[in-house]
């Protein structure tokens, strides 16, 4: 029996239609509902890996988290990484298809992938009851409209009601509500059953005027109004988010002090792709962290981190230009240095691209440990788990050795006489370098710092070799996303009609006390 489509539209980019998307699928899961998102078409330099070896858009991938299910490709056919000068690399079914510019894609390709789109849905609808879709940008954008595969042709292709939602953080809310509504055609409209307003901070009944104005004009129903909600431990969709946490970073201060934070400096390149792997760092109380763009930035770091790059040999050209490149080896010099990924690369002696996969040149990187990378047309993407091939970091010894996360690149490590790798992979693989003295490593893989133990001790041995006190307090981050994702479902579960949505789509929706009965008896 094909699923029941539900699809999360926005009147723009950013309004929170990937988290609203990841809290209905929790609250569908809560209610015994099997359900999956799905998304035809994401551009984004956040993503994952699945457990089929294959790369997804990361919210898809927090979206399954958040319905209990495992990733899959079909959730995410299609995924945009935006590659400089107006182009991007086309990822189908989570393998690398092309590189081609925005009017390409759109004008010439998309008819061609289409064919895909769908059958990956189908695929989903045959397996889950339900099917969350969340749409892209604004269904209204005009200009686009003709080829776009991802808001309302993706909607009639999956019969799915939809759901706008409109940020008042943002303000010119009713505005861009009714504006995106009158830019559909009839038939469009129709299938929009309600509205939300999403960020809110304030009086709700102050709103009440406007709803029942807007519920006038349109319509159609407000489903209700969610609350902004601070401090939700669950990634943003791209690099949107980036600007919202470095704009709450605030600036270290000279102090001797042993209890004091362990400061952590990122340096946040300009094609920074998967900036989520240091939100376990973020939350932790002994940490402060804060995303670098200016070499004055890294002074007081205790330590630096180089991330994952989405055209690494421009990032470095880039840095070469900001002084950050020399900051970093100045650092390196009696500091603690962190490659990930493309920071990992640009840890090495030379990156070389005779297939011009990123950027066509050999570039010199920055000399800090003794490895090339050569950049290949076969990209790596998997989920994996290794060990660490020394039992010594940053010059302390490590209680824990194992590692896991996941991989998604296109370098070969070539491996200079003496260097060593930073961990074993599947028992033989070998993964990153380590510098003889232990204070500088780099590693391919992503989500590193997700894992509980090793953050921990990570983290303990970067305070030891500085002399600060030992932690008073670790976070627990599985358990810390799983209470986001609960806190999340709770206060959209409060705040919208639920028993009407669920009526969408003919199913009935049970009160908690219900659902903990149910539980009690089982």
């Amino acid at each position: 029996m094909r699923a029941r489509a539900i699809m999360v539209l926005g009147t723009s980019s950013h309004v929170g239609k990937s988290l609203l998307t990841a809290a209905l699928c929790r609250i569908f899961a809560d209610q015994g509902v099997s359900v999956a998102p799905f998304k035809s078409q994401n551009m984004s330099l956040n993503s994952s890996a699945t457990m089929e070896g294959l790369e997804i858009g990361r919210a898809q991938a927090l979206q399954a988290e958040a319905a209990r299910i495992p990733a899959s490709v079909h959730m995410n056919p299609l995924l945009l990484k935006p590659a400089g000068n107006m182009t991007s690399q086309v990822v189908v079914r989570g393998k690398i298809w092309g590189r081609l510019s925005a009017s390409d894609y759109h004008q010439r390709r998309v008819e061609e992938l289409l064919p895909i789109v769908r059958e990956s849905y189908e695929i989903l609808a045959a397996k889950h009851e339900v099917i969350i879709l969340e749409g892209a940008g604004s269904p209204a954008e005009i200009n686009l409209k003709q080829h776009d595969i991802v808001n309302m042709r993706m909607a009639e292709i999956a019969d799915a009601v939809c759901i706008l939602i409109g940020d008042i953080d943002r303000g010119g809310v009713f505005a861009s509500l009714f504006g995106t509504v009158q830019l559909l055609d009839s038939t469009e409209q129709t299938r929009i059953q309600g509205f939300l307003i999403n960020k809110f901070r304030g009086d709700v009944a102050l709103l009440d005027p406007g709803i029942r104005m807007m519920e006038d004009r349109l319509q159609k129903p407000c489903l209700g109004v969610v609350p902004y909600i601070h401090h939700l431990a669950l990634e943003e969709e791209d690099s949107l988010g980036l600007a919202d946490i470095t704009g709450e970073t605030k600036p270290w201060l000279p102090e001797n002090v042993r209890e004091r934070a362990l400061r952590i400096a990122v340096v946040a390149l300009p094609s920074f792709s998967n900036f989520t792997d240091f939100d376990a760092l973020r939350y932790e109380p002994s940490v402060s962290l804060r995303f670098c763009r200016e070499p004055s930035q890294l002074a007081l770091a205790d330590l630096v981190i180089l991330p994952g790059s989405k055209q690494t040999v421009e990032d470095l050209l880039w840095m070469r230009r900001q002084n950050l490149d020399s900051s970093v080896v100045a650092h390196a010099a009696q500091g603690l240095v962190v490659g990930i990924c493309g920071g990992m690369q640009m840890l090495g002696t030379a990156i070389v691209d005779p297939r011009a996969m990123e950027h066509g040149d050999q570039a010199d990187a920055l000399g800090l440990l003794p490895f090339s990378t050569r950049m290949n047309s076969d990209k790596v993407t998997r989920a994996i788990t290794g060990r660490l091939s020394r039992s010594i970091l940053f010059g302390q010894p490590m209680s824990a050795m194992d590692i896991n996360g996941y991989e998604i690149h296109i370098g070969e490590t070539m491996y200079a006489d003496g260097a060593q790798a930073f961990s074993i992979l599947n028992g033989h693989e070998l993964d990153g370098c380590i510098s003889a003295d232990t204070r500088i490593f780099g590693s391919y893989l992503h989500g590193i710092f997700d894992d509980d133990r090793f953050r921990h001790a990570f983290l303990a041995a970067a305070r030891s070799f500085h002399q600060l006190a030992p932690v008073a307090r670790f976070e627990n981050w599985r358990q810390k996303r799983e209470d986001s994702f609960n806190q999340l479902a709770n206060t959209v579960r409060e705040s919208l009609d639920l028993p009407r949505i669920f009526d969408w789509v003919d199913l009935p929706y049970k009160s908690q006390g219900q659902i903990e009965s149910v539980e009690q008896i089982r």
